[in-house]
């Protein structure tokens, strides 16, 4: 998503810490900073104008008197978490000692919890997007996002940043 992003025209604030990597070829597009978000909400000021990625458990940190616009990235749990489990399988760490229908209870919940959350609060837009219509239908879900945005982006130039060699923890009858 800040691949297309950033081709439609949307400044991205990113540090290029993160290097690409076999789990992410094109490079990660995250802003290191913004882990403090909830120790110093200003930083979020840094953002604005521009696009962050932001993790979920960071949106509670987003400090109020700002108007924010999230594009909330919907993917199956299953495909998270074997994701994650392949990640740290080809790193060579450890990840939770969970198996893998516990940590989709916790996700689900975490889920719940920040949907809540957001519903209460009227100064965040929210536009959610499924991961697998991306996939299928990249030029109407660019589309759907210019207008969520209500601001000129190349929205050919987002739907050509899909790349669906890349998905590869796949649910089962999901993308063929």
């Amino acid at each position: 998503m800040m691949q297309m992003l950033s081709a439609g025209g949307m400044p991205a604030l990113s540090d290029g810490e993160r290097q690409a990597d076999a789990d992410n070829p094109r490079g990660y597009f995250e802003w290191e900073r913004i882990k403090l978000l909830p120790r110093q909400p200003d930083c979020i000021a840094e953002a604005e104008g521009k696009v962050v990625k932001i993790i979920s458990q960071l949106l509670f940190a987003l400090p109020a008197g700002r108007e924010y616009c999230v594009i909330f990235m919907q993917r199956p749990l299953t495909e998270v978490v074997a994701s994650q489990a392949e990640m740290i399988r080809r790193r060579g760490t450890i990840g939770a000692a969970l198996p893998p229908a516990a940590l989709i209870a916790g996700l689900g919940a975490h889920l719940n919890q920040i949907n809540a959350w957001l519903k209460a609060k009227p100064n965040i837009s929210v536009h959610r997007v499924e991961h697998q219509e991306v996939l299928r239908e990249p030029l109407r879900v660019a589309e759907s996002i210019r207008q969520f945005l209500n601001c000129p982006l190349d929205v050919v130039a987002m739907s050509q940043k899909v790349d669906t060699s890349l998905y590869r923890q796949r649910s089962p009858s999901k993308i063929t």
